[in-house]
């Protein structure tokens, strides 16, 4: 091998590695897949997939503004939350639901958070449970929340939402449930109470019924409360009634009530429903009755925006004693999303 075929087999060497290198140096890393948002339509509408699983999540809620009279209800000295005083109070606050579903061998796997905030600063937990098969295990309302149409009934207890197991079979017409709950916080002095609670429902054509009873095994008293609702001519006729063994958990304003609504579809957009109850044995005192009417009318002003407002009157009668009376209604405003 002479001289030049040395230098030109180097000079051919070198130009080959310094090609390679400059080639390494542009080439660019290959970019990672994007995964869009994916709708998922298998359980209604709203729902999308969380991406990179085949979980699908719903989120929705409300804004609401409302101004509340309530005569009295403030006294003369600042109590409560905000320290006021009067019969007047506005009040706002703020409401997120979250629904995450999946299917599996058993059905739909859900999983429920509801959260609210409102401008006295508190942030809640309004509930968070799992529901599959039919069974809800959480902390949840129970069968108790459930009203008639309009706001001014009374026929539910003051503290519905608790840690519960309940199961519910839906078979056509028919629903058949039945509950543990965990009574831990009642006004009746009760802790780490148990209660349990059925429910039986039929539903045919226009007409639903539905009936629950309950047991506070702490006070060893129950409650029973039923309800029918009928579609009669423009609007919904709904009756309930009510019966207590004695005070408990479950119910504790009076020995039995009454009540009932009619929700009048006025138009399109404007519901008026006009309301009546009445308390036998207020307190489970034989000497106390009392009645309540009142009205509401509800206007949906467009998509997802709506304004309701209520009057109502209550008057208690005391054959012992001093009569007790007193207006209350509320203007409200609240977006729905």
């Amino acid at each position: 091998m002479n001289i030049k075929s040395l230098l030109l087999g180097s000079a051919a060497a070198l130009a080959a590695v310094s090609g390679a290198h400059a080639a390494d140096a542009i080439v660019a890393a290959e970019p990672e897949a994007l995964e869009y948002v994916r709708v998922c339509d298998a359980f209604g509408t709203g729902y999308f997939y969380i991406p990179g699983t085949e979980t699908c999540l719903k989120i929705g809620g409300y804004v609401r503004t409302q101004f509340k009279y309530d005569e009295d209800a403030f006294g003369i000295d600042p109590v409560g939350p905000r320290g006021k005083t009067g019969d007047w109070d506005a009040q706002t606050k703020g409401y997120l639901t979250i629904e995450a579903k999946s299917d599996t061998e058993f059905g739909a796997l859900t999983g429920y958070i509801n959260l609210e905030a409102n401008d006295t600063k508190d942030t809640l937990l309004d509930g968070a449970w799992i529901n599959i098969a039919g069974f809800d295990v959480g902390y949840f309302y129970d069968w108790w929340d459930d009203g008639i149409a309009g706001e001014g009934d009374e026929i539910g207890s003051d503290k519905t939402l608790q840690n519960s197991v309940r199961y519910t079979y839906e078979g056509g017409p028919v629903i058949l449930g039945v509950a543990v709950e965990e009574l831990a916080t009642t006004n009746l002095k009760s802790n780490d109470d148990v209660g349990v609670s059925g429910k039986l429902g039929y539903t045919l054509g226009g007409v639903s019924a539905n009936v629950i009873g309950s047991y506070d095994f702490n006070v060893d008293e129950s409650a029973f409360r039923a309800i029918v609702t009928a579609d009669i001519g423009p609007g919904s006729l709904a009756v309930a009634g009510i019966y207590a063994t004695d005070p408990n958990y479950y119910w504790s304003k009076s020995e039995w009530a009454v009540a009932a609504s009619y929700a009048l579809k006025a138009t399109d957009k404007l519901t008026i429903t006009p309301g009546a109850q009445y308390f036998g044995d207020v307190k489970f005192d034989s000497n106390i009755d009392a009645w309540k009417v009142g009205v509401t009318a509800q206007y949906q002003i467009t998509t997802g925006l709506k304004t309701l407002a209520t009057v109502n009157y209550y008057d208690e009668n005391n054959d012992a004693g001093p009569d007790t009376d007193k207006w209350t209604g509320f203007l409200r405003l609240q977006r729905d999303f």
